[in-house]
């Protein structure tokens, strides 16, 4: 099996509704966004997916939250901003955007609001 990774991120405010503590304010983050993808062989070219096409398809998810406030922007004006749920939502897009015979191999999306801590949804 192959696999490969790209990052990207995005600066964002956001803030949790159902939460009681800091986070309940409006505040910011670096989000560091990572998408993987395994294939079980690799193309004519000796490549699984190209590196480029993968991240273009993620910095253009990516680029819709920048420097925005993601409770504005849906699915988050109804469920929680959390690092869980955005990656979900990037893990969700991301299939889309595959070719479908790529599709299933998506492992997972990971969002990482800060340094050393990450949510991931996947396989």
């Amino acid at each position: 099996m192959y696999t490969i990774s790209v990052q990207t991120h995005y600066d964002a405010a956001h803030l949790l509704r159902d939460y009681e503590g800091k986070c309940a304010r409006l505040h910011g983050h670096r989000y560091v966004v990572e998408v993987a993808l395994q294939v079980r062989e690799v193309g004519s070219m000796g490549m699984a997916y190209d590196f480029g096409d993968l991240k273009e398809h993620l910095k253009e998810l990516a680029d819709s939250f920048d420097h925005q406030n993601l409770n504005e922007i849906p699915p988050f004006t109804e469920i929680e901003s959390t690092a869980e749920n955005q990656a979900r939502f990037f893990f969700d897009e991301m299939k889309k955007r595959l070719p479908p015979e790529l599709a299933g191999g998506l492992l997972y999306a990971r969002v990482s609001e800060s340094l050393g801590q990450w949510a991931q949804y996947g396989l």
